[in-house]
């Protein structure tokens, strides 16, 4: 098949490491990037070997040698720009998360609808053989029955980050809890009840935006989950699966660079390869960015495009994870337990194997 030519729409670091992991895909080629000033896209273009440039966000989603755009741009322009791109016509793939709430999830998919175009929320972890394999161990029961999952995200931003700028939707629950709340529910499901605490950030830009945030997650079968994120702790990458005859412990969940996990049985520890037969040419390097999982992940979207096939994770899924984001922070700013709307998706979970 022919590649997917792929504009990238800002100039935003991430996408320096997305330059690097589509040099190497057989389906998936970037062909231009776009900012709002045209020498720094020019720069940003020749830095990362990308071939071409523009100087602004319409005149990229009018190129017509584009076949679906990259939208990494602060979270509180997703939305905005999701719905610009699809009616231009060009498929979608928006960084994490998709939307500030479900009320915009809706509005971008059926932009999508509307154009016959693709719109997927970009989880790059979630295409990865170490969670794929992750899911397949807790469905085969190799733990024996699930009871609890915890996760982890912490970074150490600085005061000004836009992580930390409220008017470009900022904060902990929203730009890390994405992770966090998404391999919950691969992995067990949609919560029934959510309860959670927070620390508000009082630097300048960052009013009202949570600086850490935990939560506790009551889920069916008697399943409990908890996740911690927050912007000024060391660095800090972590999932546990915890069940009735051992747990899997994933060293580098998010960013997928180990090539291995953690398997307990019955008090015997191994480490296992998340891709012993080589399938997905892995780099496995835990000191380089994560190109194999953006390679992985843009290659699964470049094939549903090129197939004409809908992706693995589509309108539903986003919508419950907006959702349970959503009650989230919602059971943060009241103090009290919140009931997320029940699912629309059929669930992405495994089906557990006692």
């Amino acid at each position: 098949m022919s590649r997917v030519r792929w504009g990238m729409l800002s100039t935003a670091s991430i996408g320096s490491v997305v330059a690097s992991a589509l040099r190497t895909s057989s389906i998936a080629e970037l062909v231009v990037v776009g900012g709002r000033d045209p020498e720094r896209s020019r720069r940003y273009a020749e830095k990362n070997g990308i071939a071409d440039s523009v100087g602004s966000y319409e005149e990229l989603i009018a190129r017509s040698d584009v076949d679906a755009v990259y939208i990494p741009l602060p979270i509180a322009l997703h939305t905005e720009w999701t719905v610009k791109t699809l009616q231009a016509g060009k498929h979608v793939l928006c960084e994490k998360p998709l939307a500030v709430d479900p009320a915009d999830v809706e509005q971008c998919f059926d932009a999508a609808e509307a154009a016959n175009r693709l719109c997927i929320e970009g989880l790059m972890y979630r295409h990865h053989p170490q969670t794929q394999l992750v899911r397949r161990l807790v469905a085969d029961g190799a733990i024996g029955r699930l009871a609890y999952v915890r996760a982890a995200l912490t970074v150490s931003a600085p005061a000004g980050d836009i992580r930390r700028t409220t008017a470009l939707g900022g904060g902990a629950s929203l730009d890390l809890g994405c992770y966090c709340v998404s391999a919950i529910r691969l992995l067990a499901g949609h919560p029934h009840r959510i309860h959670a605490v927070r620390v508000l950030d009082t630097a300048d830009g960052a009013e009202g935006s949570d600086l850490r945030l935990a939560a506790t997650m009551e889920m069916d079968h008697g399943v409990l989950a908890q996740f911690d994120v927050a912007l000024d702790f060391p660095r800090r990458d972590e999932l546990e699966i915890i069940g009735t005859r051992g747990k899997i412990t994933v060293p580098d969940p998010w960013l997928c660079r180990t090539g291995y996990i953690e398997v307990e049985q019955d008090g015997v520890t191994r480490r296992q390869d998340v891709d012993p037969d080589n399938a997905f040419a892995l780099t496995c390097r835990a000191d380089a960015d994560n190109v194999d999982a953006y390679r992985i992940e843009f290659e699964a979207a470049s094939q549903a495009i090129a197939d004409g096939a809908e992706p693995v994770f589509g309108r539903g899924d986003a919508l419950d994870q907006a959702a349970v984001l959503d009650a989230v922070r919602r059971a943060a700013e009241r103090g009290e337990p919140v009931v997320p709307r029940p699912p629309i998706s059929a669930g992405t979970a495994p089906e557990i194997i006692a």
